[in-house]
């Protein structure tokens, strides 16, 4: 699978969140700060910023004073189930070729499919 740097807002929301639902960042961990993000991923510090507001307002994220910007308590897993699935489906995608674009088109339309009630 090939990755990209994250370049908007939605991207690097979409990284984070992630890595907090699979348990990469754990609950309490410490987050770089915006400007540390912006400047690792090479974008405006309003982009990093919007980011962080996302994965606040959905609470994933705390932000605090003096102590940065943590991983909000039972934020960090999804259920073991469900992470050990996704590795799967990693794994197979990547092994088949399947692009990290791709992969996930196919996971949004299984679960459309399988979220829809179906038709009497």
């Amino acid at each position: 699978m090939t990755t990209s740097t994250p370049r908007s807002a939605d991207e690097i929301d979409a990284l984070f969140r992630g890595a907090i639902r699979s348990g990469q960042l754990g609950d309490g961990e410490r987050l770089p700060t915006v400007r540390q993000t912006a400047r690792d991923f090479g974008v405006a510090q309003a982009t990093a910023a919007k980011a962080y507001k996302s994965l606040e307002r959905d609470g994933l994220i705390v932000t605090r004073t003096a102590a940065g910007t943590r991983v909000a308590p039972g934020a960090s897993r999804a259920p073991q189930a469900v992470i050990e699935r996704a590795r799967a489906f990693a794994e197979a995608s990547e092994g088949a070729g399947v692009s990290l674009e791709d992969s996930i088109a196919i996971l949004r339309a299984v679960w459309r499919v399988e979220a829809v009630p179906p038709l009497e």
